[in-house]
């Protein structure tokens, strides 16, 4: 239930502020461009506060935080008063039509720009990427990546951690090579390493791009000492604690290897098991009632326990951060490469090259809100980055009920010296609310697939 509250405040700050950002691109252009703005609505439904300015704007925050909108004065909606006929939106030209219908997406893009420079000045602690182990037989292995070496360029990328590492892997589906550039601690000089990638089996919705390439990243030794066993989980009520030694589980040993026991572990949800474990130096057996929890879609036994790790080797720790110059350019540089990431898995979601179980809805986006806060302000702002630059491209889809749609119209009055008819823009409408609300369903009904 904590869980629940944190990730629901999170998701409801997150939107928020996005929102907010969006619907402030428009309203600012229009006032710009002399369009009388009736109301800036955060959320929709029930009022909860609301204040006039002295323009006789109406400021809301409403009850449902699921999105917002700008109120115009427009004569296609309302009876407009022969006095503000200039102040309408339909009787601005073009141009001016089309800035403050654009103005929404780019206003969330900038949002990113200045989410990342933050991130950036602040610094942001994290890994090297150092390969720790190669898969045998896999694509990484048949191209001889070697193990203990640190990935420093993919696909012609630099990689300062695994972030990097994944969004460029991720970047590259559907090509038939990928080249990598790896660099062992005791050389100077990285060596290229070319990954067949022809028949790369990678389902992003059960695995990740580095696994399903074979490569497990270094991580330090994880033994199964018990440090954390979960509330009301399958293990407190097995009567394991904290600072017990898993020893074997139905008699095979786990060689104190946390990852070798929760391999084990993961075959047998909602089984029962033999646990042997260490507590103060004698061994006994406790018999456990496994959990379930699903990854992949699929069910996993699940425990309910956290390990004991070493520290991680300071030579593998990286911070970045970036001086006031360098963080301006370095965000720029990162909300680019997302913008065109994104339009190219919406392009391969179209050629098949990534499945439509890949799209996530408020319900993933809700946890991550909570995962990135929970981390600290540095995590949160790029996760804001993240979201809101997949809030503008969304927009700018060429759906009727979204703003590339106006902007769709727009681009056709400009072409064709007037206006597309009012009865091919309602049918318009009805095919995009139709889309929309088939491609929230499937984001929705994926998001519940994952719980």
């Amino acid at each position: 239930m904590t869980d629940f509250i944190w990730n629901l405040g999170s998701f409801i700050v997150a939107l928020g502020i996005l929102v907010t950002i969006h619907e402030y691109g428009h309203f600012w252009v229009a006032r710009k461009n002399g369009v009388k703005v009736e109301r800036f609505s955060v959320g929709f439904g029930k009022t909860l506060w609301q204040t006039t300015d002295k323009h006789g704007t109406e400021f809301v925050v409403a009850l449902i935080p699921l999105g917002g909108y700008v109120k115009m004065l427009d004569e296609r909606v309302d009876h407009v008063p022969q006095e503000d006929k200039d102040k309408a939106f339909n009787n601005k030209s073009v141009y001016q039509r089309i800035a403050i219908i654009a103005a929404g997406p780019f206003a969330n893009f900038a949002f990113a720009i200045f989410a990342f420079y933050l991130m950036f000045l602040i610094g942001v602690p994290s890994v090297k990427p150092v390969i720790g182990d190669i898969e045998q037989a896999s694509i990484a292995a048949k191209a001889n990546l070697p193990v203990n070496s640190q990935i420093v360029a993919v696909a012609g990328r630099e990689t300062l951690d695994w972030q990097d590492v994944n969004l460029s892997l991720v970047a590259e589906i559907g090509s038939d090579s990928i080249e990598i550039k790896s660099k062992a601690s005791d050389r100077v000089k990285a060596d290229t390493y070319v990954l067949a990638t022809q028949d790369w089996q990678f389902a992003p919705e059960k695995t990740s791009a580095l696994a399903s390439l074979g490569i497990t990243p270094y991580r330090p030794h994880v033994s199964t000492e018990l440090t954390v066993v979960a509330q009301d989980s399958p293990a407190a009520k097995a009567g394991l604690a904290v600072g017990d030694m898993l020893i074997a589980i139905n008699g095979e040993s786990v060689n104190n290897n946390w990852y070798d026991f929760s391999k084990k572990i993961a075959l047998y949800p909602n089984q029962q098991v033999q646990l042997t474990i260490n507590r103060q130096g004698r061994e006994q057996q406790i018999d456990v009632l496994l959990g379930a929890r699903k990854r992949g879609g699929e069910p996993i036994g699940y425990l309910g326990v956290s390990p004991k790790s070493a520290p991680w080797p300071e030579q593998y720790k990286i911070h970045i951060r970036y001086g006031p110059i360098d963080a301006l350019g370095e965000s720029v540089s990162r909300t680019w490469d997302l913008v065109v990431l994104s339009f190219d898995m919406i392009g391969k979601l179209f050629t098949g090259d990534v499945s439509v179980k890949n799209l996530s809805g408020p319900i993933a986006i809700a946890q991550g809100a909570g995962n990135s806060a929970g981390y600290g302000v540095v995590y949160f702002l790029g996760f804001l980055a993240l979201i809101s630059i997949n809030l503008g491209i969304i927009n700018l889809l060429p759906l009727p009920v979204l703003d590339g749609g106006h902007l769709l119209y727009y681009l056709i009055e400009l072409l064709t010296g007037k206006p597309v008819p009012e009865k091919v823009q309602q049918a318009g409408f009805k095919f995009g609310a139709i889309a929309l609300l088939g491609l929230m369903s499937i984001a929705l009904f994926n998001d519940l697939s994952r719980l």
